[in-house]
């Protein structure tokens, strides 16, 4: 079974590719370089995906995936965005960075937001791709389900009638972002052998 180093310290997302891609042995970056930390200064999902896996890939010279993602509320232009993990301070504290999305949101009546994903993969001597998946959803008035992480509990999908966090992991994987982003990645690694 091959290996795929995931340049994340977050233990949901790790979780995330390991159901995603069960032919292979995610491995996340901290089972091999206590500590390894990028520090996300891009403007977009792309440059932060890119400044992660770029860094990741030198320092264990081989193959390494990274994301990075977040949640967009239109109403907020676009907040949190690539703040989305630190919205609510450097502590990246789910439950804090929740609140205030709904306190930022208040009672407004356009409550469509997305979440998006970026995978970026890089390998030494390689040319850095990357691909991106989005899922539409719009911001509950409170947190209903126990699944997931993140903003899970506050990101209604209308066809599911349910909140990301009240989604099974496999229904979670079928239409999530990173599910998204991660089966364009699954094609263009099958293309490649």
């Amino acid at each position: 079974m091959e290996d795929i180093v995931i340049a994340t310290n977050n233990k949901g997302k790790i979780n995330d590719f390991k159901v995603i891609f069960p032919e292979y042995n995610v491995i996340g970056i901290s089972e091999i370089i206590e500590g390894f930390d990028v520090e996300e200064t891009g403007e977009t999902f792309e440059d932060n995906a890119k400044l992660k896996s770029e860094a990741a890939a030198k320092a264990l010279n081989k193959r390494v995936i990274a994301d990075d993602s977040g949640l967009e509320v239109f109403a907020l232009n676009g907040e949190p965005g690539v703040y989305s993990a630190r919205y609510a301070g450097i502590d990246k504290d789910d439950e804090a960075n929740i609140d205030r999305v709904l306190k930022n949101l208040g009672d407004t009546a356009n409550r469509n937001a997305q979440f998006v994903c970026v995978i970026s993969m890089s390998a030494p001597g390689e040319e850095t791709v990357q691909f991106k998946g989005t899922v539409q959803g719009e911001i509950t008035l409170s947190k209903i389900g126990d699944n997931g992480f993140g903003y899970d509990p506050i990101f209604y999908i209308a066809e599911k009638n349910k909140t990301m966090a009240q989604l099974t992991v496999e229904e979670k994987s079928e239409l999530s972002h990173r599910g998204k982003a991660i089966e364009q990645l699954r094609h263009y690694l099958k293309d490649e052998q």
